[in-house]
């Protein structure tokens, strides 16, 4: 596996997109088409008033992990988000989670380790200076974006649990607080979100445990107060508001698997070689410009990520 090097510093945009059939079906929603998605942002964005205060972060330092592209703006970065435990109207989402307390939040990280260890925030703090990385984000619906990034990669928060030979994945949880996150209150997806990686991605110096973005601590509705950020993969990939990590010897369930498998697979990661099964992954339109443009493979981190499935059928291991 090559070692990662230098990504340009221009690409940054905003979460991902994510309805199906299924949730179509449970609570009524029906999924903007990938072509209509440019359109649509452009109508229905910053409709939301909710300003955004949060802390600066101390001590942020600047990785060598910088997309060249041009940066999605602060607004767009946080005033269109899909995070369906506050609403499924990604432009109502700010205004939902204003409120959001994280006070006291804890990690819990077990499983097949030698120390397991509840972390609170000043423990994940602690664990490495937090550095940005400006990163390329890519929704399985067709548009993207490109969002500066805080925090610090996995691996290191992994390492300090000592993870066994026998662990093959790792598995994370969204809190589960319907008062908190009034979203759980409806049955658009099975609570909470859960999602996975296989170990030597976990392990991956471009997978970042994040805590902030544009230099200040997130916001509600980008995942405070940690989150996950896997920059070749589609954005559903991106857990938030973590409150558990496992790592265990077995592939784990994944929510958009477990939604509708036919069209999210295990594996999420950005391949315009695979139509999703009601729209082409060709093309993506980047939050903010005018104009479509060519989707990259795994978003343009090939150079980095590519050897982690080396042999592997990409079309079959979605």
């Amino acid at each position: 596996m090559k070692k990662p090097g230098k990504i340009p510093a221009s690409e940054i945009t905003a979460p991902e997109v994510y309805f199906n059939r299924r949730t179509f079906m449970r609570a009524g929603i029906l999924a903007a088409s990938a072509l209509a998605t440019g359109a649509v942002y452009r109508r229905l964005n910053r409709v939301s008033t909710t300003t955004i205060e949060t802390r600066r972060i101390d001590g942020l330092v600047t990785s060598g992990f910088h997309a060249s592209d041009k940066a999605t703006p602060f607004e767009d970065v946080t005033h269109y988000n899909n995070f369906y435990e506050f609403s499924t109207a990604k432009q109502a989402v700010a205004d939902t989670a204003a409120k959001f307390e994280t006070k006291g939040w804890q990690v819990s990280v077990g499983g097949l380790v030698g120390k397991p260890k509840v972390f609170d925030l000043d423990d994940l703090l602690r664990i490495s200076p937090p550095e940005e990385r400006v990163y390329r984000m890519r929704c399985v619906e067709g548009w993207s974006m490109v969002i500066p990034w805080a925090g610090f990669s996995l691996s290191k928060l992994l390492q300090r649990v000592e993870p066994l030979s026998s662990a093959k994945y790792v598995a994370f949880e969204t809190l589960l607080d319907p008062k908190r996150l009034p979203g759980q209150r409806r049955g658009v997806l099975d609570w909470p979100y859960v999602e996975g990686l296989r170990m030597d991605e976990a392990m991956h110096p471009l997978s970042l445990l994040a805590g902030g973005l544009y230099g200040r601590a997130l916001p509600p509705q980008d995942g405070a107060p940690i989150r996950l950020v896997v920059p070749w993969k589609y954005g559903f990939k991106g857990i938030k508001s973590i409150v558990k990590i496992s790592l265990v010897a077995t592939q784990p369930p994944t929510t958009w698997n477990r939604q509708a498998p036919n069209e999210y697979g295990f594996y999420a990661n950005v391949n315009p070689q695979v139509d999703h099964p009601r729209w082409s992954q060709a093309t993506e339109q980047r939050i903010g410009e005018s104009g479509r443009r060519p989707t990259l493979m795994f978003n343009g981190y090939a150079e980095q990520v590519a050897g982690l499935y080396a042999g592997m059928d990409l079309r079959a291991n979605f």
